[in-house]
């Protein structure tokens, strides 16, 4: 089993590599609102330079995760090729954790510009340890996410896709304090940002590499948030191959 997940892993890397622009978008757009806004406003106040490069981390992460993911589910489904792996007798788990760690590898990778332009052209500081640990609490934030790229790509034909995830994914970005702090959102948005799987997400960031406080409410949402995505992934996937193989 565990050989074909690597097979199945290395295929869509090579697929995503093939095709970079999606990679290119999901780390480049980051690091370049780092430069534009970050480095010139905040760039001196190593906690504020720090936070910033947290939220934008999570800001590609999540690019790659419900957008990235939901378009290549969709666009997967539409393809002669899907329907035959459905019919092999592995079953859908090397598919599934082929395309989960592909994802999470490009993730990793889109991150390196706003580390690299943090680091470079910033005072922010971070020590080794919460550097991993700030990666680790990204990649599990990052679950809800793409949990819910896999029911949009399920539940939608690759055009739609397209237009629905981004949809979904700026309001969550702008909600959960990603492209400005919390404290200077309108007071409406931070009423309802605790609520939002993106501060909560944010704010496990925050805590491993700026050292600041997760608030109790925001984790219990961001858990709520990804049982909820859970189910629906499984939701759409029973319901996608149910109307298309039974």
């Amino acid at each position: 089993m565990s050989s074909l997940v690597v097979a199945h892993t290395r295929h869509l890397l090579i697929e995503q590599i093939r095709v970079p622009i999606g990679l290119l978008a999901g780390a480049l757009f980051p690091a370049i609102t780092m430069l534009a806004f970050v480095v010139p406003f905040a760039g001196q106040d190593p906690k504020a330079a720090t936070m910033a490069a947290g939220s934008l981390m999570l800001f590609g992460g999540m690019s790659n995760a419900l957008i990235g993911l939901s378009i290549s589910v969709s666009q997967d489904r539409e393809q002669p090729w899907n329907p035959y792996l459905r019919t092999l007798p592995a079953g859908p788990f090397p598919r599934f954790a082929g395309r989960i760690l592909a994802a999470l590898a490009v993730m990793l990778v889109s991150v390196i510009p706003v580390l690299l332009v943090a680091a470079f052209l910033t005072e922010a500081t971070i020590t080794p340890g919460r550097l991993l640990a700030g990666l680790g609490l990204l990649v599990a934030g990052l679950v809800p996410f793409m949990l819910m790229g896999l029911f949009l790509g399920f539940t939608l034909s690759s055009k739609a896709a397209i237009g629905v995830s981004q949809l979904v994914f700026f309001p969550l970005a702008i909600l959960g304090g990603l492209l400005l702090p919390p404290q200077i959102l309108p007071g409406f948005i931070q009423a309802v940002s605790p609520y939002i799987p993106t501060r909560g997400a944010a704010e496990l960031i925050w805590w491993a590499t700026a050292g600041t406080s997760p608030s109790v409410v925001s984790l219990v949402m961001l858990a709520g948030w990804t049982v909820v995505a859970a189910a629906a992934a499984v939701w759409a996937y029973r319901r996608d191959e149910g109307r298309r193989f039974i």
